[in-house]
């Protein structure tokens, strides 16, 4: 099987059709039909169903393209192995993460993977939405949650562990009060994430000791930026991760309240195809955001 007909196959299905595929690899458009109708041929089976309007994948054709792409990562890798005896990881990696997690977790750290790995390229995209890894080319993804991942087949692995931290401006505490106990937020000003979201469930320490509290509603965001700019503004008390508000807390415009308690735990992991953490420039990518998140 000729290994160009599989990259030509993998990129057009990649890109979403050929023509897509032509303008962003420089390839005739011709050539990248000529080369999957030849590979088809020589398979003996319809990989891509395509007329003037559509180009879709039939079902062998998508079980075809996992193997196809697993083989060209293999390659990949196999040529990898060779440059990383002779020189430092190079190469592109693609990374994606939700906004609030490339704001204030990745990108203080940027500046020093480029520097640490100069021959590296990291191309990050950050979107809220759910992103397959898989189907559209990413080597690592970032996600931030409150239970376990499912198990979908990834490599993960945990970068860090934060608090939710309850805090809120200097003015604000002056003039309704600093909490002494969970039961006076009852209260207080609350910055919400839903409307629906209106109880926060509270834990001392080490999670011995659970309140539920409603606060009063004062405004209510499901972007972290928002709640954080709310909250040095003097408009009540949030619950934030770790890493969005210590800055803020340490210049002091914001303080903690309840410091004995949290509002949960935040885990960030970072999802990898399983084939994809065999590269050098990706092992070396997570390693490196390990250590600094770590």
């Amino acid at each position: 099987m000729n290994l160009n007909d599989l990259t030509l196959f993998a990129q057009a299905v990649e890109s979403g059709g050929f023509a897509p595929a032509a303008r962003r690899f420089s390839v005739p458009k011709s050539t990248l039909s000529k080369r999957v109708a030849a590979l088809e041929a020589s398979l003996g089976v319809r990989l891509i169903e395509r007329s003037s309007r559509s180009f879709r994948l039939t079902d062998t054709g998508h079980d075809f393209y996992q193997h196809a792409r697993a083989a060209l990562v293999e390659v990949e890798s196999a040529q990898q192995v060779v440059q990383s005896r002779l020189a430092e990881p190079s190469g592109t990696v693609r990374l994606t993460a939700a906004v609030p997690v490339v704001q204030f977790q990745l990108a203080p750290h940027l500046p020093a993977l480029a520097r640490t790995w100069p021959r590296l390229q990291l191309q990050l995209h950050a979107s809220d939405r759910f992103v397959d890894l898989v189907q559209e080319g990413y080597d690592i993804a970032l996600r931030s949650h409150f239970a376990p991942l499912p198990d979908s087949g990834l490599v993960q692995r945990t970068l860090m562990v934060e608090p939710v931290m309850l805090v809120a401006a200097p003015a604000y505490l002056r003039e309704h009060g600093v909490p002494r106990q969970p039961a006076d937020l009852a209260a207080h000003h609350g910055l919400l994430t839903a409307a629906d979201a209106t109880r926060w469930t509270l834990s001392k320490d080490k999670g011995d000791t659970v309140q539920t509290i409603e606060p009063r509603p004062r405004l209510v965001a499901n972007e972290s930026v928002a709640l954080l700019h709310a909250a040095t503004a003097g408009l009540g008390i949030v619950c934030l991760p770790e890493t969005i508000c210590q800055h803020h807390v340490a210049r002091g415009e914001l303080v903690r309240v309840l410091p004995h308690w949290t509002a949960g735990r935040v885990t960030t992991t970072a999802l990898v195809p399983h084939r994809r953490s065999l590269l050098p420039s990706v092992r070396a990518v997570l390693d490196f955001l390990s250590a600094q998140l770590g």
